[in-house]
């Protein structure tokens, strides 16, 4: 059965929430802690905190490549903001974990800079806190076929016409 896919475009912010019943200390450190993000995103490297550079692998893409990211803000438990890339095409991306009664929710949300790359964009993030959930069920890891090219209408049509 293929995931349903979730995520909205907001303008240009693409949104996708996952919930969680665990505190979000724990959810936390599923995000930020490198052997904890090394079972469903990939390892990082460096001395973490606002205005460092970390290296992060990438280890479900092709090749596992290594990639430098900054860390806009870092408000333990509950913001995260990274980015990464080239000026042009610099990706800004922000976990908001908000907790009640139990459940911790996460917002994921990434600053797109112009709509055309949505149609893969979101299936890959579709994926990857899938396999977030994965992970922290210690459940199998999802397949990015399931994703891609299926959820890929989903995105596009969301765009403004």
């Amino acid at each position: 059965m293929s995931p349903t896919p979730t995520g909205r475009l907001f303008g240009t912010d693409l949104v996708l929430t996952r919930t969680f019943r665990a505190p979000i200390d724990d959810v936390w450190a599923s995000v930020t802690d490198p052997r904890r993000t090394a079972r469903w995103f990939g390892p990082w490297e460096g001395d973490g905190g606002p205005g460092r550079i970390v290296k992060v692998q990438m280890a479900h893409e092709e090749g596992q490549p290594w990639m430098d990211m900054t860390i806009d803000a870092c408000e333990p438990p509950s913001r995260l903001a990274v980015s990464a890339g080239e000026d042009d095409d610099r990706w800004h991306l922000e976990l908001v974990l908000t907790e009640a009664a139990g459940v911790t929710e996460l917002r994921f949300t990434q600053r797109l800079t112009g709509l055309d790359g949505v149609g893969e964009i979101g299936p890959g993030w579709e994926f990857y806190l899938d396999a977030l959930v994965a992970a922290r069920d210690d459940a199998a890891m999802p397949s990015f076929d399931d994703y891609y090219p299926s959820m890929k209408e989903h995105f596009e049509a969301q765009r403004p016409e």
